[in-house]
């Protein structure tokens, strides 16, 4: 009995608000403030689902053009820069399950030059299938991806260092030439007596992202090998993995098969630092626009402040006729949540369509450059991102009305005290 009367006081005092919101009000300018207040937090929601969904397709972007250089797991050495392959369980590792692809690969820092162009890289050894697993043959922009050919060797340039040496894949005069300091000689006069020497002629141009390309070139597993004078070595393993395996768990596999001698990272941890920055700049615009969401609450107790002055004779009947200070209270605290809440609403609907349209239609376009890798603007829609701005909007909708709400109780201590008054005149 007890909750169906409390239950329909609810809907009584809900019903009030309803008929409060979209009543006429005797000055218009009320209406005009609750009409401000709801756009104003409409646009503030819709605002933070569009960022944040552009966001969320930029970081993705990011990810995937990283994905293609850095593999799914990486296994590097606890101590050194290098160790002997044949030191690593290779077998053991392949008879996991979940284990696709094993490249072993051999990186160091050398000079290259190419006639009077000169620049430091670092050479990325690695075997010939080794595309099959990142497809990073996809990224090349001029030539192919070809690394060995019968009895001939070749390097793959990123598109900043082909740019930085001005090399000509059609000039087959003059080849890439590399040096990589001997620490087996002592220093002489000479520059070739310290230093290993190779050459190689180039096949082809890959464009990833701005580093990689101004830095990596890759060529043969053994080409590097020779040249570093590692003939059985390697610095890293990557590991490609079977299509619906969670890195995460393959990774603590690895690491109790492996111990301590090798340390074991996922993309995330490959790029933490480039993640970190981008949630970070994330957060920042979550909270600049939470802010002025936070700002459009105050539309909201301008508004609920002057209607409970437009409705202080109704307040006054309500509480003759019985209604409780929490009744009345509840009936205003309805009708300043309706208003946030109505434009929250509203404005996750909007912001979300507007950020499905682009995801699917990519109607806006990043400008007739044609330098980046998409031409519109990449969007990725995250539930979490609606759970999030519901949960600020909601929660700014409890503010705007609180301040509103403790000046209507001290308005109805005050009505209660003139109506014990007028009926203390009556019984004397």
């Amino acid at each position: 009995m007890i909750s169906f009367v409390a239950n329909q006081l609810m809907k009584t005092n809900l019903f009030i608000a309803r008929r409060y919101l979209f009543s006429k009000k005797s000055h218009a300018i009320i209406n005009i403030i609750s009409l401000i207040s709801m756009v104003g937090v409409m646009i503030s929601t819709a605002a933070l689902i569009i960022v944040l969904s552009v966001y969320n397709g930029f970081e993705g972007l990011v990810l995937s053009l990283f994905n293609r250089f850095n593999p799914e797991l990486l296994i590097v050495p606890a101590k050194g820069k290098t160790f002997l392959i044949s030191d690593f369980p290779s077998e053991k590792v392949r008879a996991l399950s979940a284990v696709e692809y094993i490249e072993p690969v051999l990186e160091e820092n050398v000079l290259i030059r190419y006639k009077d162009k000169q620049s430091i890289v670092r050479i990325k050894g690695v075997q010939a299938n080794y595309t099959a697993m990142n497809h990073l043959d996809t990224a090349i922009v001029q030539g192919n991806f070809l690394l060995e050919q019968e009895l001939s060797n070749y390097a793959v340039l990123g598109y900043g260092v082909a740019y930085n040496l001005q090399a000509n894949l059609n000039d087959f005069e003059n080849p890439l030439q590399f040096y990589l300091p001997d620490k087996k000689k002592k220093l002489g006069a000479g520059f070739n007596t310290n230093f290993r020497t190779a050459r190689l002629f180039p096949s082809g141009f890959f464009s990833v992202r701005q580093d990689y390309d101004e830095k990596y070139v890759f060529v043969p597993l053994s080409f590097a090998r020779d040249l570093l004078d590692l003939p059985e070595s390697v610095s890293r393993i990557e590991i490609g993995l079977f299509k619906g395996n969670e890195p995460e768990t393959i990774k603590n596999e690895l690491i109790k098969l492996l111990g301590q001698d090798y340390i074991v990272k996922t993309r995330g941890e490959q790029q933490s630092f480039l993640l970190k920055m981008m949630r970070s700049e994330r957060w920042a615009i979550f909270l600049i626009l939470g802010f002025i969401l936070l700002i459009a609450a105050f539309n909201v107790i301008g508004s609920l402040s002057m209607l409970i002055i437009d409705k202080t004779k109704d307040i006054f009947t309500l509480h003759a006729l019985g209604a409780s200070r929490k009744f009345i209270l509840s009936v205003f605290a309805w009708e300043g949540l309706l208003i946030s809440l109505s434009g929250g609403l509203i404005g996750l609907i909007i912001g979300g369509s507007i950020a499905w349209i682009q995801q699917y239609f990519g109607l806006i376009g990043l400008g007739n450059g044609g330098n980046f890798v998409v031409d519109t603007y990449p969007v990725q829609i995250k539930a979490l991102d609606f759970i999030l701005v519901l949960a600020i909007v909601f929660s700014t909708s409890i503010f705007s009305v609180l301040y509103p709400l403790y000046q209507l109780s001290n308005k109805i201590k005050e009505t209660r005290s003139n109506i014990n008054a007028i009926k203390n005149v009556f019984h004397s």
